[in-house]
């Protein structure tokens, strides 16, 4: 494949995915994920895309570390990290509607068993995340009290 080719491919899936992100945004699922796979797409051709997934690394970086830095930090971001793979169940299971529910009846578990699949799954890669991040920062902590 030509260079040219290459880049009007990279382009042209980079910004697919970016709005397809944006739009999935706000619905259960990997909305954020899909846009900034996007982002670091584009990120290859667009200095303002670089800069812009530079600024998410960071703030994703200071976050994580900021959600393992006490025990009970840890023991909250665990626990909401199965909370969202729990949820995705609720939708696998797909209950009917309560007689509490006052919104209309389009807005009880929308988006059906996809929706259920993509949150047990942003769920565990969650988790993942939330344990690797523990692990390297309180290792980190660890190293330097036994070297400093």
């Amino acid at each position: 494949m030509s260079a040219r080719l290459r880049g009007w491919a990279i382009a042209t899936l980079g910004w697919v995915l970016t709005a397809v992100g944006v739009v999935l945004f706000p619905l259960p699922g990997p909305g954020l994920l899909v846009m900034v796979i996007g982002l670091a797409l584009l990120a290859e051709q667009h200095p303002w895309a670089a800069r812009w997934v530079d600024r998410l690394k960071d703030r994703a970086i200071a976050g994580a570390r900021h959600g393992v830095a006490t025990p009970w930090r840890t023991a909250w971001s665990v626990l909401g990290s199965l909370a969202l793979a729990g949820s995705g169940l609720l939708w696998l299971w797909a209950p009917a509607e309560p007689s509490w529910w006052l919104l209309p009846s389009w807005t009880w578990l929308p988006g059906g068993w996809w929706a259920g699949v993509s949150q047990i799954l942003s769920g565990l890669v969650t988790l993942a995340l939330v344990l690797d991040t523990y692990r390297r920062v309180h290792r980190g902590d660890r190293h330097e009290q036994l070297v400093g």
